[in-house]
């Protein structure tokens, strides 16, 4: 009898784990543009108490995006024609009140900035805008792609032994020149 109500509250809490999580979504633009392919994403979700707790304790904070394009292919596997590693951080600096923001793309710094304004680093840390993915000379025209993106972040959330720790989306585009 314990084991059963055992192994029910083991099920009840995964379950609440999984519900917490599930508020969290991603929405996702792929742009052709200047002969390019720009994805923009913003996640919905994570402004939780817990990520605010973590960023105003000094802890640096990151989201980490895995992008993928990839080619619809019929009876086989898709094709991947461009991935690329996109991660934000925040480390908040609790002397000076100042927020250290940094962007990498593929373990290259891209940007970064500092800001006193929480609004802004929480917008740094969940929304990319117009991230070049690739050149459209990789496309073929005519044809039916779609991004997919996980987006994860560090440190892990409070979700059960860091499960659900990961949001994955992805939007479909048809490449027209």
């Amino acid at each position: 009898m314990k084991r059963w109500l055992r192994f029910w509250c083991v099920v009840a809490l995964i379950a609440s784990g999984a519900a917490v999580r599930a508020a969290e979504s991603l929405r996702i633009v792929p742009i052709v543009h200047d002969g390019q392919v720009l994805v923009s994403v913003e996640v919905t979700g994570l402004d939780t108490e817990e990520v605010r707790e973590t960023i105003s304790s000094g802890l640096r904070t990151t989201f980490t995006y895995d992008v993928q394009l990839r080619m619809i292919v019929p009876v086989w596997v898709d094709r991947t024609i461009a991935t690329a590693v996109i991660a934000v951080s925040d480390q908040y600096d609790n002397l000076t009140r100042r927020h250290t923001l940094s962007r990498t793309i593929d373990g290259r710094v891209e940007e970064t900035a500092v800001t006193e304004d929480e609004t802004a680093a929480r917008q740094w840390l969940t929304a990319l805008t117009r991230v070049p993915l690739c050149n459209t000379s990789k496309l073929d025209p005519n044809r039916d792609y779609y991004v997919r993106i996980s987006a994860r972040e560090r440190p892990r959330g409070v979700s059960l032994f860091g499960w659900i720790t990961t949001i994955t989306g992805q939007a479909k585009f048809t490449f027209i020149p």
